[in-house]
């Protein structure tokens, strides 16, 4: 599973460092760690941790790279994906984790600390509580695309500094249909099927949505 996994993520991922790499292989024992005391990753999918998790996060990457001095919040973290692994690939590029589970925010603390990883913030906190504007406001699976677009009103930069439009990226799985119809008379929606770069059953139904204001 580990070699399959550092095979696609050189894939995408070709010039990553080996400290990278290093890191990237270190968030399984640092979560099967916290995941005893405090549980944010079901049991079971602890045994495909690089391939669900973080190769789901990396995923992104195949949409875009965000260039030094970008200002990402990830909303709805859960234990810290898919920032964390965002924050190991792009290390000049600052990643705002919040959820509203105080527990989870502690997981991601940890792990971020044991990374030790210095491009990570934090909040508990709900979305509308959160200060400030990002380039990018990125999700996995957290709520219907509508609920995700209302949520995060506000809160995009409007300096431009990377190859796409500020807007959400999030992460989802099944047909889209409906949710992108209901958002489709305000906003341009895109979305990417995972599997056309990581042929695997995972992410056989996994898609990447960009949706940016019209």
């Amino acid at each position: 599973m580990q070699e399959s996994f550092l095979q696609q993520v050189h894939k995408i991922l070709p010039d990553l460092k080996a400290e990278q790499i290093d890191q990237l292989l270190a968030t399984k024992e640092l979560y099967e760690t916290w995941n005893q005391q405090i549980n944010v990753i079901s049991r079971k999918d602890m045994d495909a941790f690089y391939i669900h998790h973080v190769l789901h996060s990396l995923s992104i990457v195949t949409l875009l790279k965000f260039q030094p001095g970008s200002r990402i919040l990830d909303l709805g973290t859960g234990g810290g994906f898919p920032g964390i692994p965002l924050a190991i690939v792009f290390p000049d590029v600052n990643f705002h984790l919040v959820d509203s589970i105080g527990k989870k925010i502690k997981v991601v603390n940890e792990v971020a600390e044991g990374l030790q990883l210095q491009n990570i913030t934090t909040q508990h906190a709900r979305v509308e509580e959160v200060k400030g504007q990002f380039d990018f406001v990125v999700s996995r699976a957290v709520a219907p695309l509508s609920e995700l677009l209302n949520w995060t009103k506000g809160k995009y930069s409007g300096a431009q500094k990377n190859a796409l439009p500020n807007g959400l990226i999030c992460l989802k799985g099944g047909d889209l249909k409906e949710e992108i119809k209901a958002v489709s008379s305000s906003y341009i929606v895109e979305q990417y099927a995972i599997a056309e770069t990581f042929p695997m059953e995972f992410f056989e139904t996994k898609k990447i949505v960009y949706a940016v204001k019209r």
